[in-house]
């Protein structure tokens, strides 16, 4: 599985491993960070690598040392994970919260418009019962139209729900995408029409972003004072998110008594014209990080 960690150096940069120091990668995909921080807290430092995806996880060919630990799981999950590996000290925690490369590629789950495949979307298929099929042909205009508005910010997302209503059953990504130009007017995207509602799809079939909060919260309290967090997005959706808490605004609720968060990024960090000419999918990754105090 060929892998490119987006923004490497400057993931790097803001989590700065030192030798002996701990992190946390909690969604390793390929390994390609995790491999990059190994390299950095040298001679005992560790890193607990997360994978949800089985799959992605089974496949994993990282180098096997024991200063890595690898669990297949949900960062949702991150206190229990941390306590059943006695996993401490933590000095910094990574999300790339970007689809994978494999799941767009390989998977066969319907990920990508370019490609014509069933209509799942699911990326724990062990775990997850919804799939996108389950959406498309069961749920009401109003709920879908609101997946698409709220999910994928799509404009278009009324005319788009009432010919998901009209030509159902719908099985297969390319009857989708059919569906989906003949809703959109011609020309006027930038995008490819089919971009928000796939990512809209995705978004709710995993529950990403009630995840991502749910994650957020975990990290402060498993994080030593003087350690830091580093998340790189890929749409605003997860941007917002990520900001506002960066933002000490809490989500729900208030942060752990005592917890403080000092940012280190006035403004996200994005990948240079060079890393975009190499690996184009890192054309809209926002990094944004803070250090516990």
């Amino acid at each position: 599985m060929i892998h490119i960690p987006v923004l490497k150096k400057e993931v790097l940069q803001y989590l700065d491993p030192k030798p002996n120091e701990n992190f946390i990668d909690c969604t390793i995909n390929g390994g390609g960070h995790t491999i990059a921080i190994l390299q950095k807290n040298i001679p005992h430092g560790k890193v607990l690598g997360i994978e949800l995806d089985k799959d992605i996880f089974d496949k994993l060919s990282l180098s096997q040392t024991e200063r890595l630990v690898l669990t297949n799981d949900s960062y949702t999950n991150l206190k229990k994970i941390v306590k059943k590996h006695n996993f401490k000290p933590v000095n910094g925690i990574l999300f790339d919260l970007g689809i994978s490369s494999w799941h767009l590629e390989e998977s066969g789950r319907g990920f990508t418009f370019l490609k014509d495949e069933p209509l799942d979307m699911r990326y724990n298929i062990e775990c997850q019962s919804l799939t996108a099929e389950e959406i498309l042909n069961n749920y009401s205009e109003e709920k879908i139209e609101k997946i698409l508005k709220e999910y994928g910010e799509e404009k278009f997302a009324k005319r788009i729900a009432k010919r998901i209503i009209q030509q159902r059953p719908i099985k297969s990504t390319f009857q989708l995408v059919e569906i989906i130009k003949k809703a959109v007017p011609a020309k006027r995207t930038k995008i490819h029409p089919a971009t928000r509602t796939f990512q809209a799809l995705r978004i709710a079939v995993n529950d990403e972003l009630n995840n991502l909060k749910k994650a957020l919260f975990q990290t402060v309290e498993v994080l030593e004072k003087g350690g830091r967090i580093v998340i790189i997005s890929f749409h605003s959706l997860e941007d917002r998110i990520v900001k506002n808490f960066f933002k000490d605004s809490p989500l729900t609720g208030d942060l752990p008594k005592g917890e403080n968060l000092k940012v280190l990024t006035k403004k996200p960090v994005m990948p240079s014209e060079e890393e975009i000419k190499i690996n184009r999918r890192s054309r809209s990754a926002k990094l944004r990080a803070i250090t516990k105090i």
